[in-house]
């Protein structure tokens, strides 16, 4: 089981944001959120937006720090990218 996380740079409600994702299955990223304490209400399309202040956790659990770009490449080589705009 793998699952990445970029680093935390996107900005929103007063705080900046990782993306949490896996390349292999929503079920896999959704086990290892759980396992973090992370709320479901954070999983957004196809990824988790984690906190700064989460960053570590997350790698300590096992997440692989990965760029923004290739974060992208995993989702859609994977066929789990959702973008905005696309149905589930």
């Amino acid at each position: 089981m793998t699952v990445y996380i970029d680093p935390p740079v996107w900005p929103g409600h007063g705080r900046v944001w990782s993306h949490l994702v896996s390349d292999r299955s929503f079920e896999e990223l959704h086990a290892f959120a759980d396992r973090l304490g992370v709320p479901r209400r954070a999983f957004e399309r196809d990824h988790y937006d984690l906190p700064s202040h989460r960053y570590a956790d997350a790698v300590a659990a096992g997440a692989v720090e990965v760029s923004s770009r290739e974060i992208v490449r995993l989702l859609t080589e994977a066929g789990l990218r959702r973008p905005k705009g696309r149905s589930a």
